[in-house]
C-alpha cells in the first residue's frame, strides 16, 4: 500500500479541524498557521486572530494578533486568561452544561455588553437590556441566540435544568464587555450556546474564554468585521 503525500495529509487535517468549527469558510480557503503554539485553520481573508493556549488547569495565556505586510503581531497578551472549569473538548464532541471549551477556530461574531457603543468600535454591538437572554432552550427555535423575553419564542422562566437560558444582565462583571463566537452557530442541541470572550470573574469559566477587563477594551477597540476575525483555543 502506497503512503499518502504530505499535500494530502494537511488537506485531511484541515477538514477535521474545520469540522464544527462553526466557520463559513470551506476547508479549501483556509491557511493553518501556528500563532503562540495554538493552531489556527485561518479562512481566506482572516486578518485578525485571537489565540488561546491553556497553561495550566483552567488558567490560559491569551494573545490578539494582526497580520501586517511584515508577519503577525501582537496587538495584546495576557497571561491570566481563563477557559472552563470542565476543561477543553474537541468541538464536536461538546456538551450543554459540561463546563468544558471547545477546541478549534471560531469566528468572532458580534459584541454585546453593559456600556453605550463607543464610535470606535466596528464589530456590530447590542447593550443589555433587562429581560435579555442567551436562549439554551433545546425545544427553542432561537438556541443559541441572543434574544429579550419579549420578543418570546423561548422558556425563558425555566431556572434549573440543561435548558435554562441565561440572562445575560445577571452578570454585570462578566458582559461588561462581550464578544460571541462562531461555536455551533448550526445550532446543534446539546452541544451547547454561548461561547464568548468576556471579562473575568472569579474564577473558571462554565465554558467560554474569559481575560482581564483591559484586554476586552482592547479587543473591542481593535476588532474589524472587515478582517474576519477568529479565535483559535488550542491546548
Amino acid at each position: 500500500m502506497s503512503r499518502p503525500r504530505p499535500a494530502a495529509l494537511l488537506v485531511a487535517l484541515l477538514a477535521a479541524v474545520l469540522l464544527g468549527t462553526g466557520l463559513t469558510a470551506p476547508a479549501s480557503a483556509a491557511t493553518r498557521v501556528i500563532l503562540d503554539g495554538v493552531a489556527v485553520a485561518l479562512p481566506a481573508g482572516s486578518t485578525q486572530v485571537v489565540t488561546v493556549n491553556r497553561t495550566r488547569s483552567w488558567h490560559a495565556r491569551v494573545v490578539l494578533w494582526q497580520r501586517t505586510a511584515s508577519g503577525w503581531t501582537v496587538l495584546a497578551r495576557a497571561r491570566d486568561g481563563r477557559v472552563g472549569h470542565g476543561g477543553l473538548v474537541a468541538g464536536a464532541e461538546r456538551r450543554q452544561g459540561t463546563g468544558t471549551t471547545p477546541l478549534g477556530t471560531y469566528s468572532l461574531l458580534e459584541g454585546f455588553g453593559t456600556h453605550a457603543r463607543e464610535a470606535a468600535w466596528r464589530l456590530s454591538y447590542r447593550r443589555v437590556a433587562a429581560g435579555d437572554y442567551w436562549v439554551q432552550d433545546n425545544a427553542s427555535a432561537h438556541y443559541n441566540r441572543y434574544r429579550s423575553r419579549t420578543q418570546g419564542g423561548f422558556r425563558w422562566w425555566l431556572r434549573t435544568g440543561d435548558d435554562t437560558s441565561e440572562r445575560l444582565g445577571d452578570y454585570p462583571v462578566q458582559y461588561e464587555y462581550a464578544v460571541n463566537t462562531g461555536f455551533n452557530q448550526a445550532q446543534v442541541r446539546h452541544r451547547g450556546a454561548g461561547i464568548f470572550l468576556h471579562v473575568n470573574g472569579r474564577g473558571a469559566t462554565a465554558g467560554c474564554v474569559s481575560v482581564p477587563r483591559w484586554f476586552m477594551r482592547t479587543t473591542f477597540a481593535r476588532l474589524d468585521p472587515a478582517r474576519h476575525p477568529v479565535i483559535a483555543i488550542g491546548r
